[in-house]
């Protein structure tokens, strides 16, 4: 079967859209974001921004899920809850390497419901090891997640005051050892 060639201006046209809202979340609240104002900035027609997406929160939705993935890819091959030292460290450098567009989708206002949802989706494909009934699982798995959340958006709050490799290890070590870990 031919494979089906991708015409350029298409490809563009969506790469620009992608940049110029990427830089609108690292400049403003989500709220406060219009596919008006982001049809001015790409300098495209609003009937342009539709052919791609339906609304904002699509474009949000596609930005998020390939983070979502980007992180599932770079955490393969280790296994949930086993290699949570693993997994935690690897959160902390991938939002590191995402820069200014990681803290905001993660931290940043309305983006909290959805960086939920991402976390958990996480979870869900990549958990390898049942700790018993679905129940208990999906009560591991938000204390791990939302604890790793609420360490990471703590720190960019304080303004990252603490070095990139203690946060790392004082994640870790209340992660996976609790309040006992730090002892």
């Amino acid at each position: 079967m031919a494979e089906k060639k991708v015409d350029l201006r298409i490809q563009r046209t969506k790469e620009n859209i992608r940049r110029v809202f990427e830089e609108m979340i690292c400049e403003m609240d989500y709220e406060d974001m219009s596919i008006k104002e982001l049809t001015e900035r790409a300098r495209i027609n609003r009937k342009t921004f539709y052919l791609h997406y339906d609304s904002l929160d699509d474009l949000l939705r596609e930005i998020q899920n390939e983070l979502a993935q980007d992180f599932i890819k770079r955490t393969e091959g280790m296994v949930r809850p086993r290699d949570m030292d693993k997994i935690t460290r690897e959160f902390f450098l991938s939002q590191e390497r995402l820069g200014k567009l990681g803290e905001r989708i993660t931290c940043a206002g309305s983006y909290h419901y959805v960086s939920r949802r991402i976390t958990s989706d996480i979870m869900k494909q990549t958990w390898t090891e049942s700790p018993g009934d679905p129940f208990r699982q999906d009560i591991i798995m938000t204390f791990i997640s939302q604890s790793t959340l609420a360490i990471y958006k703590q720190w960019v709050a304080d303004g990252k005051k603490i070095p990139l490799e203690e946060i790392i290890e004082l994640a870790i070590q209340l992660v996976c050892h609790g309040v006992e870990g730090i002892k």
